[in-house]
């Protein structure tokens, strides 16, 4: 059987392989979103499950468990995560290996981006009855930073006291972000970000044009490299690039009439790593993200102070925070652009 997982895991699947015998009864993987790790974690649950596991670990797929986990079916098997993913087929930036997940069943409401009380809560049922085939049950959470304080709370009690014959396993995009006691009580694994010329060459695979120009916007995470090739917004990026790289009161009007449909968050996205850039260049003279504009970015960093980008880069994290639920997109790109060009004033 072909897994499931990306060439540059092969190295860590193989170390985790050594956690069999002792299966901690929670584990969290962790490490930069865009990178494989939510395939990775369901790849090692299939694992857990499968009746005939490889000698390297990998599920068979052809045994009847396989079957059931392939259909989000097997009875002794749960996966939480928040609402909002159940509206897609991708749950990390490009990572997406599962079939079409079912709609929620309120359509009209708005889908709740946390993993909520309700959802840790029915875990117990689960973790009380008898496993279907005498072996292990198996419950997959992600995004572990999605739990708000009651679910976390309420996961952290059955962390310190798990069930006989359960595996926990968690994905973390920031593991920052969750509790120091849920931290304590979980194995903890770091999944690296891919070497470069193993991420690209994965890209050319995949018949990505300019992968390296991809590869350096998602900050050499793979799987965001592919899924932002292919969501055909290149001109609107550009045209946003392209304004950046030349700041300019009266162009930031027109470029804020063109790019009002585009979605805030994304727009907000670019513009941090271009302020990252700026930074970065200010300080150290390289570049990350769009190694392309390292000529402008050179001139502009030397027209501006470390203190005025830091500045910068903080707005751009505020601005982020509310960028789903503006009054105005187009207001609120005009100002975006207008505060930038005002730095170098």
């Amino acid at each position: 059987m072909n897994s499931s997982i990306y060439p540059w895991q092969q190295h860590d699947w193989q170390q985790l392989q050594q956690l069999r015998e002792r299966l901690p009864h929670a584990i969290l993987f962790h490490g930069a979103e865009g990178t494989g790790k939510i395939a990775f974690a369901e790849q090692f649950a299939q694992s857990l499950l499968c009746e005939t596991p490889d000698t390297a670990g990998h599920a068979c797929g052809s045994c009847a468990a396989c079957g059931w986990f392939l259909q989000y079916s097997h009875p002794d098997f749960r996966r939480v995560r928040p609402e909002v993913l159940e509206q897609g087929d991708t749950d990390e930036a490009g990572e997406g290996d599962e079939p079409a997940a079912k709609k929620s069943a309120s359509a009209s409401k708005t889908p709740s981006k946390d993993i909520r009380i309700d959802q840790v809560r029915s875990l117990s049922t689960f973790m009380n009855v008898s496993t279907h085939r005498a072996g292990l049950r198996v419950v997959l959470l992600y995004p572990a930073e999605a739990l708000n304080a009651p679910s976390a709370n309420a996961l952290l009690k059955t962390l310190e006291e798990p069930p006989p014959n359960t595996a926990i396993i968690l994905v973390a995009h920031r593991i920052e972000r969750l509790l120091p006691t849920i931290l304590s009580r979980c194995r903890k694994i770091a999944l690296g970000m891919p070497a470069a010329p193993a991420a690209l060459a994965w890209l050319q695979e995949q018949g990505v044009a300019d992968a390296d120009r991809w590869l350096a916007e998602q900050g050499g995470a793979p799987l965001a490299a592919l899924a932002a090739s292919q969501a055909e917004l290149a001109p609107e990026r550009d045209a946003l690039l392209g304004l950046l790289a030349r700041p300019d009161a009266a162009s930031a009007l027109a470029v804020a009439e063109r790019l009002q449909k585009t979605p805030l968050s994304l727009l907000v996205s670019w513009q941090q790593r271009w302020l990252y850039d700026l930074f970065s260049v200010k300080l150290s003279a390289k570049v990350r993200y769009y190694p392309r504009h390292e000529k402008a970015l050179t001139a502009l960093a030397a027209k501006v102070s470390a203190e005025r980008l830091q500045q910068a880069l903080r707005d751009a994290g505020g601005r982020r925070a509310v960028s789903e639920h503006p009054l105005s997109a187009r207001l609120f790109i005009e100002d975006m652009l207008l505060e930038y060009a005002g730095i170098f004033n």
